[in-house]
């Protein structure tokens, strides 16, 4: 299964850092800011978005690869908003340029790989498994 997207396709997803996404909530650290796993999570977020509307019927796509560098502490109740811009698409796989801020500036930067796989198959796929 092929993906028809084009190449520069972006997508902005904006949360407000809340406690519950603070590095002392998600046990990733001891202070009252972003966390990186939540980081982490707004950026596949605008990935799957990206192309959530391009996909075939019974198809989503699942995070492969993440590699990001959490450059600036965001302090609880600021916004801060993550853009995936695609920079390759190879048949099922996907490769994103994501990219952080907040309203002091930079915040993450990195690259995230998501395959289109077929729902039912997949998780057919993970029932079987979990019964061996």
């Amino acid at each position: 299964m092929e993906l028809n997207v084009e190449k520069g396709l972006t997508y902005v997803s904006e949360w407000v850092v809340t406690e519950a996404l603070s590095a002392r909530n998600m046990g990733s650290g001891t202070l009252d800011v972003l966390a990186t796993p939540a980081l982490a999570a707004l950026m596949e977020n605008a990935a799957m978005n990206a192309v959530a509307q391009y996909l075939p019927e019974g198809c989503t796509t699942v995070g492969t690869e993440l590699s990001i560098r959490h450059l600036r502490a965001t302090p609880v109740g600021q916004r801060v908003s993550a853009t995936a811009r695609l920079v390759e698409a190879d048949g099922r796989r996907l490769v994103f340029r994501v990219e952080a801020s907040d309203g002091a500036g930079p915040v993450g930067e990195g690259t995230h790989t998501r395959f289109v796989v077929e729902t039912e198959k997949f998780l057919g796929k993970l029932k079987k498994e979990a019964s061996l």
